[in-house]
């Protein structure tokens, strides 16, 4: 099988199967465990309460990787500046933590990424630091803040099970949770061998033309222009989005909004991150929906939400403890089936057939460059596509 067949069109037919399926025919390795510390048994939940519910979801092998059970007892008091969006899912499974180790707490400041990352370079310009750690949704931010020399390097054991195309340099940051830019069609109207392997091929693409979505003004299609900016350079940037707007892509509030109208048949295709798709089909397991990935460009962008250790901060140990705690097999199957991000982990799947991220083809670029979003913004507002 192609790279092409294999990562383009795979959750469709999966998601139907994993319907059958349940949690009681899964193996469990994690039910009934504990582990002990402070001299007290200390529970880990079922590997059930760690995951989501849904027919994507349902019927899912157990995760590998390293288990919770597998680490040393978190204790301590960690300041976390944590992102916006998603990042309220990620707290829920931070109360998970706090309810296993009740010795450990975090407390949280949550505002956008972009923000936060700006007031952790001030901080620690003025030798006034206040978080221990930054959680962000995008690795633009986590960028910013290492580019600023704002940081302190992750320990080895901590980045150890995630690929190198999802760290920072130097150590700086490590993914936790990845999406990826997809093109959700709708399989009434059109077919997969119909939609272009290369995202420069779309506006002239006449099944396409007047009957596409996308969101503007929405954070992730500005990555993924950013992204398309710096491979192919501003002025081809500039003339897609241009040819794009004249081929009368139809304009959307944000990405969900896109893919809910081509599972409604009101458009043939669109542009969003993947997981929209996967919240259609867990509530509508017969939406005539698939997903579609460029090959080697912007339209296959995977970025990634990640932590950063904040420079000042004096505790290295539990950081690289909780860091670990983010990539075991609990988190990520946690991350993976409430919130439907790609796992940084092997031995963890997507959902729904999704294809792996090492099975997707994205472009070759730094993920911290994406920080870079001011020529971006222009550019659009120069193609009349203005965020």
């Amino acid at each position: 099988m192609t790279r092409r067949s294999t990562s383009r069109r795979r959750f469709l037919g999966a998601a139907g199967a994993a319907a059958l399926g349940g949690l009681a025919g899964c193996a469990n390795p994690f039910g009934g465990e504990t582990t002990e510390g402070s001299g007290e048994e200390l529970g880990v939940p079922s590997l059930s309460e760690f995951r989501g519910s849904g027919a994507i979801v349902d019927g899912r092998p157990a995760p590998g990787g390293t288990s919770i059970d597998e680490l040393p007892d978190l204790s301590g008091s960690l300041n976390l500046y944590i992102g916006g969006g998603e990042g309220g899912i990620y707290k829920g499974f931070i109360g998970m933590l706090e309810d296993i180790y009740p010795e450990f707490s975090v407390l949280d400041s949550n505002s956008p990424s972009a923000s936060l990352a700006q007031t952790i370079v001030e901080e620690v310009e003025a030798g006034a630091t206040q978080a221990d750690l930054f959680w962000s949704i995008d690795a633009a931010s986590l960028g910013f803040v290492a580019e600023n020399d704002a940081y302190e390097p992750l320990a080895d054991e901590a980045l150890e099970p995630v690929p190198a195309d999802f760290r920072g340099a130097d150590n700086a940051w490590v993914g936790v949770a990845g999406r990826a830019r997809s093109v959700p069609y709708n399989t009434d109207v059109i077919s997969e061998s119909e939609i272009p392997e290369k995202v420069a091929q779309f506006p002239e693409t006449e099944a396409l033309r007047g009957t596409m979505g996308w969101a503007p003004t929405y954070g992730a299609f500005k990555a993924f222009v950013t992204a398309m900016r710096l491979q192919k350079g501003p002025e081809t940037t500039r003339q897609w989005l241009e040819a794009m707007r004249e081929a009368g892509t139809d304009r959307h509030r944000n990405e969900y909004l896109v893919t809910q109208a081509v599972a409604d048949g009101d458009l043939t295709a669109g542009f969003a991150n993947h997981y929209y798709a996967m919240r259609v089909k867990n509530q509508r397991p017969d939406a005539p929906l698939d997903l579609a990935f460029t090959n080697g460009d912007a339209g296959g962008l995977v970025n990634v939400a990640g932590v950063l250790q904040v420079k000042g901060t004096e505790k290295d140990d539990l950081i690289t403890n909780f860091v670990r705690h983010l990539l075991s097999a609990e988190a990520q199957e946690f991350f993976a089936t409430v919130s439907y991000a790609y796992p940084m982990i092997p031995g963890v799947e997507p959902v729904g057939g999704l294809p792996t991220v090492d099975e997707l083809n994205p472009p070759d670029i730094n993920l911290a460059d994406l920080a870079d979003l001011e020529p971006t913004l222009e550019l659009m507002s120069e193609a009349g596509v203005s965020g």
